[in-house]
């Protein structure tokens, strides 16, 4: 990747992010917790392929694998923090399969996702100031 293609790629990946952060708080004020939870799931995503890029130099992977994309950013996380990527990587899937679906409604109450989307938000927040 050129240098302009690193920057805008990276440009990219912040910018889809932090929209998709102000729809997963959108979605937990209507009180659609597993799809806001979902979001949030995607706004990590997002923001680790960003930091992928800016480590790699290169385009991140088609993946949706929170842990994979952490361990290629080079960026050292504790073991809350790939914990808690671990979870948010369920959400990916369960948000997309019907009978999975029905599982994750049953847990996600509203302090659930709260809960999770206070670490999302902290950790988001975290990714950005690196």
């Amino acid at each position: 990747m050129t240098t302009k293609e690193i920057k805008d790629a990276i440009k990219y990946w912040k910018a889809t992010a932090e929209r998709d952060y102000d729809t997963m708080l959108g979605l937990f004020k209507i009180k659609r917790f597993p799809e806001s939870l979902f979001f949030g799931h995607i706004v990590l995503e997002k923001t680790l392929k960003a930091h992928v890029v800016q480590n790699t130099k290169e385009q991140p992977p088609y993946t949706h694998d929170l842990l994979r994309l952490a361990k290629l950013t080079k960026i050292t996380h504790n073991k809350e923090e790939l914990e808690l990527l671990k979870t948010i990587n369920v959400f990916n899937i369960r948000a997309r399969y019907p009978e999975q679906k029905l599982k994750l409604y049953k847990i996600c109450t509203e302090k659930y996702a709260k809960d999770k989307l206070e670490k999302i938000i902290n950790l988001y927040k975290s990714l950005c100031q690196s």
